[in-house]
């Protein structure tokens, strides 16, 4: 399905808040799978926008060339009221067919697909580059290390670098794919579509519920001279897997769980054997 330029702003937009494919879908009017394939076809990758080069003939010097043909301007004269040389005028005309079927509607309309057409990387200019990437990313090496290496192994010659975020994005735009689509599963996150670092807002996930910070724990616990005073620390893991620890702080026992968070946070909370000899003892985290 093709998006308005609008919509597509409104997509990548809301890709980069971290929204879900639901949220960006009701953005624009449309179902969450399209929106979820538009953005699986790009490797969630925004691409760049195209700027035209200000050497080229905007669609306003089109209209005034098409005016010029009709009156029966030369090539030159056509140039000298556009401010041109009459060469960029010649070539103009010999792409769109000459003066006798030249429309300015219609070289605007295939100088835009020039624009557009993809251009050559530089894995696809260089062979030996590609290999030497692909060889270390089935090492897995990440993108940054492989880019650094690339600096420090071929010092003096300039074509045989490579940014990271050019090797991302021949992992995952589609378009433009010089690595294998299974590349990406030597990438540590092993997603084949590239997720924006806000992606995600805080649900909850990782809180207990009521937990007190250790930053408002009382002074008189610094001492470690009362028993009763614990400290706990939540490491997430992939979905559900969860692993809690409390430790006493005076006698340094501890207590861990592991499991669902649904199943940790009640265990850590109703933990029968946690000695706390003290009313006013704390559990922070």
């Amino acid at each position: 399905m093709e998006f308005t330029p609008e919509q597509q702003l409104a997509i990548w937009d809301g890709w980069r808040e971290g929204e879900s494919f639901q949220r960006v879908a009701d953005r624009v009017g449309q179902r969450a799978h399209v929106i979820q394939y538009f953005l699986r076809s790009h490797g969630g990758i925004r691409p760049k926008p195209s700027h035209r080069d200000r050497r080229h003939l905007t669609h306003d010097e089109r209209e005034e060339i098409s005016r010029g043909i009709v009156a029966g301007w030369s090539l030159r004269t056509i140039a000298a009221a556009l401010n041109r040389p009459h060469s960029t005028i010649s070539r103009e005309l010999t792409r769109n067919g000459g003066r006798l079927v030249y429309r300015a509607a219609a070289a605007e309309h295939a100088a835009g697909l020039r624009v557009k057409r993809p251009k050559v990387t530089r894995l696809k200019e260089k062979p030996a580059l590609l290999q030497v990437v692909r060889a270390k990313l089935e090492l897995d090496w990440s993108p940054e290390q492989i880019s650094a290496w690339l600096k420090k192994a071929y010092p003096a010659d300039q074509r045989m670098r490579l940014s990271h975020e050019a090797i991302y994005r021949s992992i995952y735009y589609v378009y433009r794919r010089e690595l294998d689509r299974g590349t990406s599963q030597h990438l540590r996150s092993g997603r084949t579509v590239r997720r924006p670092r806000r992606r995600g807002r805080p649900s909850g996930r990782g809180r207990l519920k009521n937990m007190v910070p250790i930053s408002a724990r009382p002074a008189s616990v610094e001492d470690r001279l009362q028993v009763g005073h614990w400290e706990g620390d939540l490491v997430m893991g992939n979905r559900p897997s969860v692993v809690a620890t409390l430790v006493e702080r005076s006698t340094r026992s501890m207590v861990s769980h592991s499991g669902g968070l649904t199943r940790t946070r009640p265990a850590l909370h109703d933990e029968p054997e946690l000695p706390v000899p003290c009313g006013h003892a704390h559990r922070v985290w």
